[in-house]
């Protein structure tokens, strides 16, 4: 079994690594998909601090391994990506599980280029202010994000064309796979 975790800011594109890897074969779970069924479940609407207020409060009462926790029964078969890997007890938790099958791909972009693809995707969770970006940066890299793309097996720069990043995240992906 090879255990792909993809780590990096709120969107700095990590969902175009997801389109790769899919089209090469991985299986893909989403930690983001546990925290909105937890949000729904409890009647909370997907919004940014709805959604982010529920990731934090769980982390606060359970651990900030948590979400991953909740995220392992996903995870199976030979090649699996799994997506939003947010802190370094989340790491911990995939590491004792997975061990040396475990490899951490991080993505980088900028601030403003983040900001910007948030703008054009427009999904229901995601900041749409400059200010509502660092608010939830500085929230995310305080449950360790930080840590988990500064100690990543491998750094995708994600500042140039889509046709590049996936070609990068094509190349990483296969390197990684053998």
């Amino acid at each position: 079994m090879k255990v792909v975790c993809v780590t990096g800011m709120p969107g700095c594109g990590k969902e175009e690594v997801l389109v790769v890897a899919k089209d090469l074969g991985f299986a893909i779970v989403r930690m983001g998909d546990v925290v909105r069924e937890e949000a729904q479940r409890r009647g909370l609407p997907i919004t940014d601090a709805a959604v982010g207020g529920i990731a934090h409060a769980e982390r606060e009462s359970h651990g900030f391994g948590i979400w991953a926790e909740r995220t392992l029964p996903r995870i199976h078969g030979e090649r699996v990506v799994v997506d939003g890997l947010r802190g370094r007890a989340e790491l911990e938790v995939f590491r004792k599980a997975f061990g040396e099958a475990l490899v951490v791909v991080a993505v980088h972009a900028s601030p403003k280029t983040r900001h910007e693809r948030m703008l054009r995707r427009k999904r229901l969770d995601d900041a749409l202010t400059i200010e509502a970006v660092r608010a939830r940066d500085l929230r995310e890299l305080s449950w360790g994000l930080g840590d988990v793309i500064a100690t990543a097996d491998v750094m995708l720069v994600n500042e140039a064309s889509l046709d590049e990043f996936r070609r990068q995240a094509r190349a990483a992906l296969e390197r990684l796979h053998g």
